[in-house]
């Protein structure tokens, strides 16, 4: 099988082929009118669809996130084991929650991650403010699992990171030299609706978002 890849990727390689001609998009592209409508934008599409949000200082994040764990009673919480926010979720969790890090294969520990963890707590890459979408790049210091399997999922954001469109993101960042492998884009908490369009949140991820921006960072 390597050798067939091998033999493919030389082909391609050898045709010499060069990227298509990129034209400007066939959809319209929303402008904002003032700096600050983006992060009202963001957060006026989150809560629209459910999702609940709290702007705040970054010197407020520990006790923002202790107050909604007690609140919420999450005993249990699933985090990474690296990441910008990692060593002030510890100390938000220290004596209110017990922290499970992602420091083991999921099959080691996917009935705990399934049936008893509360909560998964990520960073996120950035947010596109024009469809009010946070972006992941999940990594092995944050896997993907964090926020799609445990019933509430808790998302922090630099104010900083935050994009009108996703075009824009991936040309400031350069994504054409190093596009990632894993992407997921969360607008809201889990929802599925059935034949009768019932809708019901959790089914297949997450029921409930809190996203908690920090608006100097």
């Amino acid at each position: 099988m390597s050798t067939a890849r091998n033999a493919i990727l030389n082909r391609l390689r050898q045709a010499g082929a060069q990227p298509l001609p990129v034209n400007n998009p066939d959809y319209p592209l929303w402008h904002p009118d003032s700096p600050a409508e983006p992060l009202d934008k963001l957060t006026e599409l989150l809560e629209q669809n459910h999702a609940e949000v709290l702007r705040l200082n970054r010197h407020e994040l520990v006790t923002t996130l202790r107050a909604h764990i007690e609140q919420a009673a999450l005993k249990h919480i699933a985090t990474g084991t690296g990441g910008e926010f990692l060593a002030e979720i510890t100390r938000a969790l220290a004596g209110c929650a017990e922290q499970r890090p992602f420091n083991q294969p999921l099959e080691q520990w996917k009935d705990e991650l399934f049936d008893r963890v509360d909560a998964g707590i990520t960073g996120c890459h950035g947010a596109i403010a024009a469809t009010g979408t946070l972006v992941l790049w999940p990594g092995p210091a944050e896997p993907r699992t964090l926020s799609l399997v445990p019933p509430s999922h808790i998302a922090i954001l630099k104010a900083s990171t935050l994009y009108t469109n996703l075009p824009a993101m991936m040309a400031d960042q350069g994504w054409a030299k190093g596009i990632p492998t894993n992407l997921l884009l969360v607008s809201g908490p889990s929802k599925t609706a059935d034949i009768q369009q019932t809708l019901a949140y959790g089914a297949h991820g997450p029921k409930r978002l809190l996203v908690l921006i920090l608006e100097d960072a």
